[in-house]
């Protein structure tokens, strides 16, 4: 019996039922390599029970599915598996519902274990750790698993791109997001990529940090947690693999299947600028759809299915760039069609919802990092990282209960219940830095407005959440509800900050049209005077929200004040 409790071996679990595979569909995409196809035997038992005095070999549990990052397996009525490996494969297992799986000090789930006999290959060269060598695949690889009961109904923290550039930005995560959740009821938390900003050595503190959140906590990597001097994405998730093992996997959880994939592919080295850095593109690979799809396969129909990434399907950003958009995208709707879907994604610093199919929810997540971790940092002495759609950066929590799902916005900074910014816009007020020098920040967004500029000025909503399903509206006083239009645009509050405040922003960023702002022109008829502006939004969910400010509109003998 191979003890996956030492750390050098993963956790797993397995299936009883040994599929033929032959070695270039294994390795179809590595034409070069040499490899060995095995056959993996174990056995999965009741960890409980084991733990209480039974022989694990009496208390298998049967009807689990294990992968080898391909092809499924089912453990028969006695608990125990076989499957065809090859040289460089994991085998992991996909979680049951009602099922805990073992993890480490730090809530990191241990699931899976790598084959790789050689280990990573040191002419590799690579600045992090990669796999050490596992040697001859052990007889018996196997794996247990404790029985817990999983209500329909539980809660899932999100976050993605936290992305700390060096060990203060890693405390603004602690000091932010990870502050916010201490404490939660919720079930797991996953991170949808880019946990670190491409240097792995934070690995450790990162993990220890998240670890005190108290719950399980899932990890994909995205572009940032690539091993950068990899030739091609064969061995680009070296360091990823030997820190949380398998780096694309699936579990269930109630009545919903998980799937983490990994669609970050590495374009190699050479790719790059000649600085060691190379490219990418979003593409999940024909051997991870074979995955998923026959994942789907062993799963009911009625479940839902909650398909996490880091690269969005797609994105308001740049429709057409294959680093911000999933290339094979199609492959994986039409493995999910007919079910009811909600998959999530990061990368983009940019909060967005897509409605691919009627019954498919695509929702890009607001990052953890907001603006890489830009912006003003005079109160707190952590920026204000207001991403660049206006959104401050945060994290979203997901509600299950049995096949239906909510997600729910939650900034890391600033109000926990914050979902919204109300503002004044008028031409002069455009965000021009000579003008903006004449005023106190955001002076120019907000009241006092003069009389005769009120047929002029806009009234503008960032409704940080906000999608194409969102409606919003607002009255004045207790007058009618006027309807607001939605347009791609920037966020007018956010452009100010970065103009206002240059040197404090990562030389990249800067606003970016936002697909979650909504404008309507004051009507010519508002009169002089204190008026009371509610805005109320039904949001993606036809849940309610609503905020308000006052407007002061000066008739022409008054004076603005300047301060």
């Amino acid at each position: 019996m191979t003890d996956l409790r030492n750390p050098t071996r993963r956790e797993t679990m397995a299936g009883a039922v040994a599929i033929g595979l032959a070695a270039s569909s294994l390795r179809s995409s590595i034409a070069t390599a040499q490899t060995s196809v095995l056959t993996a035997r174990g056995l999965v038992y009741d960890a409980a029970k084991v733990a209480q005095g039974a022989k694990a070999e009496t208390v298998g549990l049967p009807g689990v599915l294990v992968s080898n990052g391909r092809d499924i397996v089912r453990t028969d009525q006695d608990g125990r598996y076989a499957l065809a490996v090859a040289d460089e494969d994991i085998i992991f297992v996909v979680k049951p519902a009602g099922y805990a799986l073992p993890h480490d000090a730090d809530n990191i789930p241990r699931f899976s274990y790598i084959h790789h006999p050689s280990g990573t290959p040191p002419e590799l060269a690579l600045r992090y750790r990669g796999i050490a060598p596992t040697g001859p695949m052990p007889a018996s690889i196997d794996f247990g698993l404790t029985p817990r009961f999983e209500p329909d109904a539980f809660e899932a923290i999100l976050f993605t791109d936290p992305q700390p550039e060096s060990p203060i930005e890693l405390g603004h995560v602690r000091d932010t997001a990870v502050a916010r959740v201490l404490g939660t009821s919720a079930a797991f938390g996953i991170t949808t990529g880019d946990i670190l900003f491409d240097d792995l050595s934070f690995y450790g503190r990162s993990n220890r940090i998240i670890g005190r959140i108290g719950v399980p906590w899932f990890h994909i990597g995205g572009n940032h947690d690539l091993n950068f001097e990899a030739a091609d994405a064969r061995y680009s998730r070296e360091t990823f693999k030997q820190v949380f093992g398998a780096p694309y996997y699936a579990f269930h959880h109630g009545k919903a299947l998980f799937l983490m994939l990994d669609n970050v592919h590495y374009l190699g080295a050479a790719s790059g600028k000649g600085d060691g850095i190379g490219r990418y593109e979003g593409r999940i690979g024909e051997r991870q759809l074979a995955f998923i799809a026959n994942v789907l396969t062993e799963t009911p129909r009625d479940r839902l299915v909650v398909v996490a990434m880091h690269i969005p399907l797609f994105t308001d950003l740049d429709p057409n760039d294959p680093r911000q958009n999933t290339t094979d995208r199609d492959a994986l709707l039409a493995l999910l069609e007919g079910r009811r879907v909600v998959s999530i994604a990061g990368h983009t610093h940019t909060t967005e919802h897509h409605y691919p199919r009627d019954s498919h929810h695509h929702h890009v997540l607001t990052a953890v990092s907001g603006s890489w971790w830009s912006g003003p940092s005079v109160r707190t002495g952590i920026p204000s990282a207001d991403s660049r759609d206006g959104t401050p950066n945060g994290f979203h929590m997901l509600s299950i209960d049995g096949d239906r799902y909510v997600t729910r916005y939650r900034s890391a900074q600033g109000e926990p219940d914050e979902a919204m910014r109300i503002m004044l816009e008028s031409q002069f007020r455009g965000g021009a830095a000579e003008v903006l020098k004449e005023y106190r920040p955001t002076q120019t967004l907000r009241s006092p407005i003069a009389l005769e500029s009120v047929p002029a000025t806009d009234l503008v909503v960032n409704v940080f959440d906000g999608g194409p399903k969102t409606r919003v509206a607002y009255t004045i006083g207790d007058g009618e509800a006027i309807p607001m239009t939605r347009r791609r645009r920037p966020d007018p509050f956010v452009a100010e900050l970065f103009l206002r405040y240059p040197d404090t922003r990562k030389p990249w960023v800067k606003a970016e049209p936002s697909s979650h702002i909504w404008t309507a022109r004051l009507p010519e008829t508002l009169l002089a005077g204190t008026h009371c502006i509610t805005v109320r939004v039904r949001d993606e969910y036809d849940r309610p929200l609503q905020s308000s400010m006052l407007i002061e509109v000066l008739a022409g003998s008054e004076r603005a004040p300047r301060g």
